[in-house]
């Protein structure tokens, strides 16, 4: 008989391949699963909350599995912990749930943060955590423009091609621009994201930001949903998953 765990974990997303597992095995779940089976013998499928892109951030990704071996959170934290080394992954906490729990369609609420250094000179230790833009951004202005995307809306616009989302229809429930000295955090919340939307939404309140765009433009894309219409699309370092509700 099996047991169905739940793992929060964070990672730094430089080293891989997005979260999803890949040919080559450089995705974040191909490491997991590597861990997992050094100290189960066991393998599992495992389920996240989101698919995080190459070179984006967790701070509290959620995962689940299940396990016939028996165990406990303590060990299994620990165990897996001891077999990612020295891979930038780490496990937080690990949680027993009932078989009707999982990591992506339980989820109430999914919270994204993008960070923004606001600065001229390059970065050094932050370097491939925040995106740096070197023109000044108005933070008013984009807190103005912002408010234009939250509620319901089709977010066409605001879609890569690439999304596999049956609907480009979806809701944000908030979203909140602080500044603190050259730091510039968007954190986004919404039940769920279409693919690039956060950073495609970010790319575009930055050319509001710099007085290129009126704050109405993101009014005006929004609802004409023309995908060609959009900013260019953030980079992926500046953005991370910052935690999942259930």
């Amino acid at each position: 008989m099996s047991s169905r765990w739940k793992l929060t974990i964070e990672y730094d997303g430089l080293p891989f391949n997005g979260w999803q597992s890949q040919k080559d095995n450089s995705g974040v779940q191909d490491f997991f699963a590597a861990a997992i089976k050094n100290f189960s013998d066991e393998d599992v499928k495992i389920y996240a909350a989101g698919r995080t892109d190459s070179g984006v951030h967790a701070l509290g990704q959620v995962i689940h599995f299940d396990l016939k071996r028996q165990t406990n959170a303590n060990e299994i934290r620990e165990a897996i912990n001891n077999h990612l080394k020295p891979h930038p992954i780490a496990v937080i906490k690990a949680e027993e749930v009932t078989d009707d729990f999982h990591a992506r369609f339980s989820a109430k609420k999914r919270y994204y943060r993008y960070d923004i250094m606001n600065r001229r000179p390059p970065l050094t230790l932050d370097k491939g955590k925040y995106w740096r833009v070197g023109q000044s951004l108005d933070v008013k202005l984009m807190i103005q423009a912002s408010k234009y995307l939250e509620g319901n809306h089709d977010f066409t616009t605001f879609r890569s091609t690439h999304c596999q989302s049956k609907s480009p229809v979806k809701t944000i429930d908030s979203i909140i621009i602080e500044q603190s000295g050259l730091e510039i955090s968007i954190l986004i919340s919404a039940k769920s994201f279409l693919h690039n939307q956060v950073r495609s939404i970010t790319g575009s309140l930055k050319l509001v930001g710099e007085g290129k765009w009126e704050s109405q433009k993101i009014k005006e894309i929004l609802e004409k949903k023309d995908r060609t219409l959009c900013g260019p699309v953030a980079p992926s370092e500046g953005l991370f998953l910052m935690k999942v509700d259930y």
